[in-house]
């Protein structure tokens, strides 16, 4: 099933690998499913079923002008596992994927998951606040959105070499541009306030399975303290919080290996 059709007619991009207990993998931004290359690969080759999807507005889903907002995203991921009768699931998201997770848990009730995974996420929330002292501050984010809308291209250029910390190959920095750039300049600039201006604190007290927390200390895109630090505390007993001390915030590429036997262990 490629394509699943969400309540706003929005058609999303399914991939479903693999047989066995599935796993529901969500993307960061600016990226698509594709990005999930290594993990899923090896998830669906050891005896998962692994469903990876595109984002509205993001690779080869629809690109509506509005939607970009975390209950509407919450709301296609509950299309998702609707559509594929995915059940005794866990849901793992990247960056901005883990609000997606932690949003699914809240509005949803953690419908049909038995795990959950927040990697290098940006729940429970990533703005500067009274209750968030280590946050960003909103003038990054607009800086952001200047950047992007001054010039795409070269913005997420130059934006991907911190996000990997210089610790990939040109390669990678390439088919990281080419995913980027599949995706709707509405979509990427409204996601940006999305990911950098959602609470979720009020989410994770809906995190009643366990739930695994990987960030990287040297993250500059996601920094650890106001979002893995901070996540592992809210959920509390049943965190399970992994620190790479040496890992940027594409942790997923830069340690793929150490990343994936992580998963592996956790999914056991």
């Amino acid at each position: 099933m490629p394509l699943v059709t969400t309540k706003d007619h929005t058609q999303l991009y399914v991939k479903d690998w693999g047989e066995g207990r599935p796993v529901v993998l969500i993307h960061g931004w600016p990226l698509n499913s594709d990005s999930w290359e290594y993990q899923a690969m090896r998830l669906a080759e050891t005896g998962h079923r692994v469903v990876a999807y595109d984002r509205r507005g993001f690779g080869r889903s629809g690109q509506p002008f509005q939607g970009y907002d975390y209950d509407t995203m919450a709301d296609d991921l509950d299309t998702v596992m609707r559509e594929l009768d995915l059940r005794d699931a866990a849901i793992v998201g990247f960056s901005m994927g883990g609000g997606e997770v932690a949003r699914y848990m809240s509005r949803h009730d953690g419908r049909n998951v038995r795990a959950a995974g927040l990697i290098a996420s940006v729940a429970p929330g990533m703005l500067k606040s009274e209750k968030n002292p280590d946050g960003v501050t909103k003038d990054v984010f607009e800086g952001i959105k200047e950047g992007l809308r001054k010039d795409r291209p070269e913005f997420l250029k130059t934006f991907f070499k911190s996000f990997y910390g210089n610790k990939v190959s040109e390669g990678v920095l390439h088919w990281s541009l080419m995913m980027a750039m599949q995706a709707s300049p509405k979509a990427t600039l409204d996601c940006v306030d999305a990911f950098g201006q959602t609470d979720f604190s009020n989410d994770m007290q809906a995190f009643k399975v366990p739930t695994l927390i990987v960030h990287g200390g040297k993250d500059e895109t996601v920094p650890i303290d106001p979002s893995g630090r901070r996540a592992a505390k809210l959920v509390g007993t049943n965190a399970t919080l992994k620190e790479y001390d040496d890992a940027p915030h594409g942790l997923t590429a830069t340690h793929a290996d150490k990343f994936y036997e992580d998963l592996a262990a956790f999914l056991k």
